[in-house]
């Protein structure tokens, strides 16, 4: 075992100690939030580091019932401990909040062997610093930790973008095959976020990853947000290219452009048809999480940018009859 793998188990390695965390159980919903058709819900590190307080937010002030599990403590959601696992389910009982799924940062780094993506940030993102060679464990990881808090989904990438990832594309693709496989032996489902930065950011691009990776095991986290970055028509051109039963989570954030430059905004305040999305998600079937990913940081601090964001998009599901 190599020092890299033995730094990183030792990280992780006490998770087995900590109890599973139920798929059942009570919740606590507002009257229209519990009518939804989806698991409306918001990254926990979008609100706050503080896990207690990002969980009294979305739960009563939100009104949500459910969360998406990202980092909490200045610690990425795979390095928490035996104690920080036992305390944030503790928090989320408390809370009456269930998990949609983990956001971990799988394959979130450069291919080996490729040249060094342009995309492949000089510090770590979201306090997550594995290296190609430790993604293995890092599938393992995420594997235990969504069986630990109750949820079947783990998100996924597909390495810093390449100038021209063509020559790779058939590796990266059967690397995304084999953790599904893995996964999907173990009942969990990898859902492949569209990221700018990596090798799919687009619904085009996503559909034609779907289209050769047909492993029921990997869907797709669609994020139109991250399309329209990329300046793709998010909704409805991307969108219409998806396989709709391929879909297998949805975050929530909006852009505005300026020329050739796109920028965060706050839920209905920037170019996406949020509305027309929200209605033809819940017209094709979908029927699992919309979850707010805020990114914007117009208000200065984490909490209020997500609120006021969290307003719009409640709005914007008003609007779209799936409320």
């Amino acid at each position: 075992m190599d020092s890299a793998r033995r730094e990183f188990l030792a990280g992780v390695g006490a998770f087995a100690v900590a109890g599973p965390w139920p798929l059942s159980g009570p919740a606590l919903f507002t009257p229209s939030l519990s009518k939804s058709v989806f698991k409306v819900s918001v990254i926990n590190d979008e609100i706050s580091q503080d896990f207690g307080r990002a969980c009294e937010v979305a739960s009563q002030k939100f009104g949500m019932g459910w969360i998406e599990l990202r980092g909490m403590w200045n610690k990425n959601i795979l390095k928490l401990d035996s104690n920080e696992i036992s305390e944030s389910q503790r928090i989320l009982k408390k809370n009456n909040l269930r998990v949609t799924d983990i956001a971990s940062p799988l394959f979130k780094v450069d291919w080996k062997g490729a040249p060094k993506s342009k995309f492949s940030p000089k510090q770590d993102q979201f306090n997550a610093d594995f290296t190609f060679d430790q993604q293995g464990e890092v599938l393992e990881r995420g594997i235990e930790v969504a069986k630990m808090f109750g949820t079947e989904r783990v998100r996924c990438f597909d390495f810093w973008r390449l100038d021209d990832p063509a020559p790779y594309r058939a590796a990266i693709n059967e690397t995304l095959r084999d953790a599904a496989e893995k996964a999907g032996k173990q009942g969990i489902i990898l859902v492949l976020e569209n990221e700018p930065s990596c090798n799919t950011a687009t619904g085009a691009e996503a559909a034609n990853v779907l289209s050769s990776v047909a492993s029921r095991s990997l869907m797709l986290n669609w994020d139109p947000g991250n399309a329209a970055a990329h300046g793709e028509k998010a909704y409805p051109d991307g969108y219409g290219r998806l396989p709709k039963d391929r879909i297998g989570h949805c975050h929530c954030k909006d852009v505005t452009r300026n020329g050739q430059k796109y920028e965060w905004a706050a839920m209905g305040r920037g170019i996406i048809d949020w509305i027309g999305q929200f209605r033809a998600l819940k017209r094709d079937g979908y029927r699992q999480a919309v979850s707010l990913e805020t990114h914007w940081r117009g208000t200065g601090t984490e909490e209020a940018s997500t609120e006021q964001s969290w307003a719009g998009m409640k709005k914007q599901l008003q609007s779209a009859g799936a409320l």
